[in-house]
């Protein structure tokens, strides 16, 4: 465990302030959850994202659609990149997501890239390709997004429905 040398006191209602430079650094905004652990003498806190426990299922998913999909597909939560398929997988798995993603995630958006053109999935790696972005929506709230991606070939209606039919499979499955 690191030491970053930060003292906070505790107010009188239990609260304690993170610091600026932490927050930014493990991407934690305002209003995200905390899960909190103890061991021993310590109080951790960890930046909770319901899509953690979708891990295996989801790499189960886009193993399965790889199968009958030639392209990749990849699920993120607003943090990282969960699940990929694809010869880019070792780039892309548990990195941080780009500033681009996270915008689109934040703003609920759905984003179709017919044409090849660059996106940046992780910060400083370019892609050419074209892409379907779709963002995962459970209990009202954007928590990750689908995208489904081909470096060789135009996307098509097929891929679109099938990134929204991950999305809204997923999206569902947190909400039970």
């Amino acid at each position: 465990m690191k030491s970053t040398g930060v003292v906070r006191r505790i107010d009188d209602l239990g609260r304690i302030v993170i610091p600026k430079e932490i927050r930014r650094t493990l991407r934690i905004r305002e209003g995200e959850s905390l899960e909190i652990y103890t061991e021993g003498e310590m109080v951790l806190l960890k930046k909770y994202s319901p899509m953690e426990d979708l891990g295996e299922i989801s790499h189960e998913l886009v193993n399965s659609v790889s199968q009958s999909l030639p392209d990749n597909i990849m699920i993120t939560d607003r943090d990282k990149i969960i699940a990929v398929t694809g010869a880019l997988k070792n780039n892309y798995l548990n990195k941080n997501i780009s500033s681009f993603l996270e915008e689109k995630i934040n703003n609920r958006e759905t984003l179709v890239e017919k044409e090849s053109g660059d996106i940046e999935f992780v910060n400083g790696i370019k892609e050419k390709c074209s892409y379907v972005i779709y963002p995962i929506i459970a209990n009202g709230d954007a928590i990750g997004l689908v995208s489904i991606y081909s470096i060789d070939k135009e996307v098509t209606e097929l891929e679109m429905k099938i990134a929204s039919i991950v999305a809204n499979f997923l999206g569902k499955h947190i909400e039970e």
